[in-house]
């Protein structure tokens, strides 16, 4: 069986944050938790109900876990581990944490993680990339009740919220071309971890680099959260030139997305024929859907 890109967590409760102090946790008896983030699993087109079960630790995709627990709106407990600094975790993908008994909101965040990369969760409802560009991200919040001092153990699932696009040439990029800015009407980079879905409808622009050489196809790629769970887009793709100048640019109509799924536009972008050319959409992670502009 192939596996297929999507993530599921497996939590378990019971021992005492390593990355919290416990004068910054609530008073009274503090009770053990242990956190551990496992159980990742993929979701390919072929088989798109199928969930194969894959450690956070095995899955290079996530590079940074997000735990938090809140009382109401009051954050009683956040920690972060990276996967590239060893010294925010023992084991990735584990919290050793201590929480006072009570009823809490839980709220984790899986994500992909690069240099310059701003994230912020605010609340179980609350959060958002506040850099230049928003990443993989899987998330699962859940009630959890401590009753008394006993460990507890609790599972969880973590589902990827959000919407992946690639726009690939179908001719070799020219010296000039430096970057491509994907420009998306609708959606965000901000999004509430309870539903997965965009806290706002108002759009943003993500410039990446093009790393492909002169002569070769490009593929640039972008994430964008969406308000509901399949909404059609306009993207506008732009080729920009070392200054930012455009040196072509093409509005594609109702681009479709769909949460755990990857859009591909594919057009010509550096030659003549690119004014007049038809871009193809092709989707993947759950089911395929191709559309000609």
């Amino acid at each position: 069986m192939k596996k297929i890109l999507s993530i599921a967590g497996l939590l378990l409760l019971f021992a005492a944050c390593s990355n919290e102090s416990v004068n910054e946790v609530i008073n009274d008896a503090l009770v053990p938790v242990k956190v551990h983030v496992s159980g990742f699993s993929v979701s390919q087109e072929e088989l798109p109900t199928t969930r194969v079960a894959q450690d956070v630790a095995d899955y290079s995709g996530v590079k940074a876990v997000t735990l938090a627990f809140y009382d109401g709106s009051t954050e009683v407990l956040k920690t972060t581990q990276q996967r590239d600094d060893a010294s925010t975790y023992t084991t990735f993908g584990e919290f050793d944490c201590s929480l006072p008994m009570g009823s809490y909101t839980m709220v984790v965040i899986a994500r992909g993680l690069t240099d310059g990369d701003v994230f912020t969760l605010t609340s179980p409802t609350e959060a958002a990339y506040t850099g230049d560009h928003s990443r993989e991200t899987f998330a699962a919040t859940q009630t959890v009740n401590i009753t008394n001092t006993s460990a507890v153990d609790i599972s969880a699932t973590l589902n990827r919220v959000i919407a992946k696009l690639q726009v690939i040439s179908t001719d070799g990029k020219t010296a000039n071309a430096k970057s491509v800015r994907m420009t998306f009407a609708a959606g965000s980079k901000s999004f509430n971890p309870t539903t997965g879905l965009a806290t706002s409808n108002t759009g943003f622009a993500n410039t990446v680099p093009i790393s492909a050489a002169v002569g070769s196809p490009s593929n640039s790629t972008s994430y964008v959260f969406l308000a509901s769970d399949e909404q059609d887009i306009d993207v506008t793709i732009d080729a920009l030139d070392v200054d930012g100048a455009v040196l072509f640019s093409k509005t594609v109509k109702n681009v479709p997305f769909k949460r755990n799924r990857l859009t591909k536009l594919t057009g010509a972008m550096y030659t003549n024929d690119a004014v007049s050319t038809t871009f193809q959409v092709e989707t993947a992670w759950l089911t395929d859907y191709n559309m000609n502009f």
